[in-house]
């Protein structure tokens, strides 16, 4: 379980072709102190378990499904990732609860800045938009975010100087594709209001 406060940026230093999937190798700096092998961490967002440490840069092991469901089969060497370490027991939870299952690829649709400050429109999968609503929570690229608006097809964010500055987000553009990860909560209401059985995928 996460937070969506992302803890710092990594870079990617490899991709190695592993079965199907690929070892993604990431240059973790501080983040890879008390790291050990087998802890969790979320990458964009997307829970990944520590495969291997060499100093600062550890290793993730990504597979097909993983790559094709999600925006890390995009990375490529030197691209930067935000990264968070799973929640220990007591520790201050200052975001949203966040699972690490990535729920659906969505794609910035327009940016205004404004000085400082940034206004994000992101368009998503119509059958995410059921489980939003305007100031609930959504994780975009494991950042905790506050919905401003939603619409049928997409939803607006509003970002302070510090996040633009301190994760991905702030290097995004239209177009890009970014993961997302709705409101655990939102998941169950939906459900239940479904008459609690799963709906269809489109």
């Amino acid at each position: 379980m996460f937070s969506g406060l992302v803890e710092g940026l990594g870079e990617i230093v490899e991709l190695r072709p592993v079965g199907p999937g690929v070892r993604l190798r990431i240059a973790a700096g501080r983040l890879a102190e008390g790291t050990a092998v087998g802890d969790s961490v979320a990458i964009n967002g997307c829970c990944l378990t520590v495969v291997g440490l060499d100093g600062t840069v550890l290793d993730f092991d990504a597979g097909s499904e993983t790559l094709q469901r999600t925006n890390l089969g995009q990375l490529a060497p030197r691209s930067a990732v935000n990264l968070e370490r799973s929640l220990r027991v007591g520790d201050r939870l200052g975001g949203h609860f966040v699972t690490g299952h990535i729920d659906a690829t969505g794609v910035v649709d327009q940016r205004t800045d404004e000085g400082d400050w940034s206004t994000f429109w992101f368009r998503v999968p119509p059958r995410l938009v059921r489980q939003m609503a305007a100031k609930g929570s959504i994780a975009v690229d494991g950042v905790s975010l506050t919905l401003v608006e939603v619409e049928s097809q997409r939803f607006s964010v509003a970002l302070i100087p510090h996040t633009l500055a301190v994760t991905t987000l702030g290097q995004r553009q239209p177009g890009d594709r970014v993961n997302l990860e709705t409101d655990l909560l939102a998941k169950y209401v939906e459900q239940q209001l479904a008459g609690g059985l799963p709906r269809p995928l489109s």
